[in-house]
């Protein structure tokens, strides 16, 4: 009977069930966010590859340099 007192199996089921309801209320917010944040990091790293392209020497890479020039 003092297992039931300390630890009430009730209680941590019904905890239990009321964070999986929140997560579930929350997820597509979530993933919103985390979408939003990839997409970010994707719009970074095409811009330090395009100023990387910009100022490398090799022609291949200097792709809108060299439309501007003509």
């Amino acid at each position: 009977m003092s297992y039931f007192r300390r630890h009430n199996p009730l209680q941590i089921f019904a905890n239990q069930i009321v964070t999986m309801i929140k997560d579930y209320l929350t997820m597509n917010r979530k993933l919103k966010m985390a979408k939003y944040r990839v997409n970010y990091q994707l719009y970074k790293l095409n811009q330090m590859e395009q100023l990387i392209a910009e100022n490398n020497e090799h022609v291949f890479l200097r792709g809108n340099k060299l439309n501007l020039q003509r």
